[in-house]
């Protein structure tokens, strides 16, 4: 999908109406539209505002990522994570991968 899709489908996912997401980004409802029909293209500044204005990565706004994390709790403690020396990363990791593994096991035998 382009960038222009991408920003009309989850506009309206958000229950936004253009000129409503241009106040969220600094521009006008009418340079939304242009960038919906890929009259335009954003900045990287801009893209980066609408991103966060719709709760996505840029990347996924930009189609480089196939999926994509709404939850904004979820996305703040992986940017945490990230950020953290590899060690700590992998700590966390064996963690929640035995969390994940029991979820499965016992979402199996029920």
């Amino acid at each position: 999908m382009n960038i222009g899709a991408t920003i009309t489908q989850l506009r309206k996912q958000n229950n936004l109406s253009r000129e409503e997401l241009g106040n969220k980004v600094g521009t006008s409802g009418a340079v939304i539209g242009r960038y919906e029909r890929e009259e335009i293209t954003p900045s990287v500044e801009i893209a980066n505002k609408i991103a966060k204005a719709l709760d996505v990565s840029l990347d996924y706004l930009v189609g480089n990522a196939s999926s994509v994390v709404k939850d904004k709790k979820i996305l703040e403690r992986i940017e945490a994570i990230a950020e953290m020396p590899t060690d700590n990363q992998n700590q966390i990791f064996n963690v929640v991968d035995a969390l994940i593994r029991d979820f499965k096991a016992k979402k199996a035998y029920s």
